[in-house]
């Protein structure tokens, strides 16, 4: 068996501190966060009765890919994990640099949509301008990702804990409601059809969308306890969490609420915590400053590993691999990513940005399977104490997602 980790780092090296717990809280605050708030109307509009399998369908295409970051991570636990997996695959140092630059633009404008919503949730109760209440978002979140990553991502899991919570209550009072049971079969009717699996694939390319972010858990694997333990159970823990959860909260939605008053409605799962538990609009506005808050933390903590990881290797500036002698966290690095936030949150129109963020994120999970079949296939043996998978679960992740690419396109040409 590979022995654990040493807890204590070498000089100038990230802290190894965080737990399973630690790691499982962080990949559900980047999993689970505002985009489910908005998706469950979209979802029931497509697909009805039949979205929560949707939501199933996309975390099993999401597996693959779950299990190729679980050998990958084990193999090589570092930061801009993604940039290492394809120089280590391909031996060419630009496109490994490109892989670790995309997954930067992919986070900074994640962040940067997110705390554009946050703003719009601040303001029910503090009432400034947007400007004023993105950029004092964005600052106070990155001066706590500043500090020890044990430090900040104990935050990023109380907020996780918050917004889940908010779910978990949604849940909770969705399984009193007498039709929960009862219509079950609704879930299941008609999945002859081709229409219905139509509706269903579609919602499934959506849902897809909702459940990215658990991948960037490798980025913090080098600062994990025991990263060949931790690692994979912590990928499998969130993406199954979160399935489970999404596929509740959608059943118990469209349950609560007929689909289509769903889908047209602004504030959906508002609308649904409202119907179910008679609570003002405020306590689910509360539940999504803390949603979206943890959203731009969870994506500044990963920018600032991966522009650690790149100037680790040579392929940045020195200056953004230095880590703070007492916090022993990338300050430099996290202080580039909130300026590349702040700038983007401010001063640039993100209609239609964040789809290509989501696009960019599948091209990734494309580029990292393909790199685990090259490293397979070149080697005789994997090294021992990895976790591994078979090559055909990363040929599948390659094909799985390629197809969630060539469904979006035709559905808009």
């Amino acid at each position: 068996m590979h022995p654990p980790s040493p807890a204590t780092p070498p000089a100038g090296k990230l802290a190894r501190e965080l737990t399973l717990a630690h790691a499982v809280l962080y990949g559900l605050g980047i999993t689970i966060g505002a985009g489910i708030y908005v998706l469950v109307g979209l979802a029931a509009g497509r697909s009805g009765m039949h979205a929560p399998l949707a939501f199933v369908l996309a975390a099993l295409v999401m597996g693959f890919s779950a299990a190729t970051f679980a050998e990958l991570g084990t193999r090589m636990p570092v930061a801009a994990s993604e940039a290492a997996y394809v120089e280590e695959a391909f031996r060419r140092r630009r496109l490994a640099l490109a892989v670790g630059l995309l997954s930067v633009a992919t986070s900074v404008v994640s962040a940067a949509t997110i705390s554009s919503g946050a703003a719009g949730y601040i303001a029910v109760f503090l009432p400034l301008p947007g400007p004023v209440l993105i950029a004092g978002a964005i600052l106070v979140m990155g001066a706590i990702a500043m500090r020890s990553t044990v430090q900040s991502v104990s935050f990023a899991g109380v907020m996780t804990i918050v917004e889940v919570a908010g779910l978990a209550v949604i849940v909770a009072a969705g399984m009193t409601h007498p039709d929960v049971v009862t219509r079950l079969p609704e879930m299941t009717a008609d999945l002859g059809s081709g229409l219905v699996w139509a509706g269903i694939s579609s919602t499934a390319l959506l849902a897809v969308f909702a459940f990215i972010g658990f991948e960037h858990l490798v980025n913090i694997s080098e600062e994990m306890k025991d990263q060949r333990r931790t690692l994979p159970r912590a990928l499998f823990a969130t993406l199954g969490l979160s399935a489970v959860l999404y596929a509740l909260v959608v059943w118990i939605a469209v349950v609560a609420v007929p689909p289509q008053e769903l889908a047209a409605s602004g504030a959906p799962l508002a609308l649904v915590f409202e119907r179910l538990t008679g609570w003002p609009f405020a306590v689910m506005s509360a539940v999504a400053v803390a949603a979206t808050l943890n959203g731009v933390i969870v994506n500044m903590i990963i920018i600032a590993r991966v522009f650690y990881g790149l100037a680790d290797r040579g392929q940045l500036p020195a200056a953004l691999a230095r880590v703070h002698p007492r916090s022993q966290a990338p300050v430099m690095a996290t202080a580039v990513g909130v300026a590349l936030i702040l700038v983007l949150a401010l001063a640039i129109p993100l209609a239609g940005l964040a789809d290509l963020a989501s696009k960019g994120t599948i091209l990734i999970f494309v580029i990292v399977n393909v790199a685990l079949v090259r490293i397979k296939l070149r080697e005789e043996r994997p090294p021992e104490g990895v976790f591994v998978c078979p090559i055909w679960v990363p040929v599948c992740g390659v094909l799985a997602n390629l197809g969630l690419l060539a469904a979006d396109f035709a559905a808009r040409s």
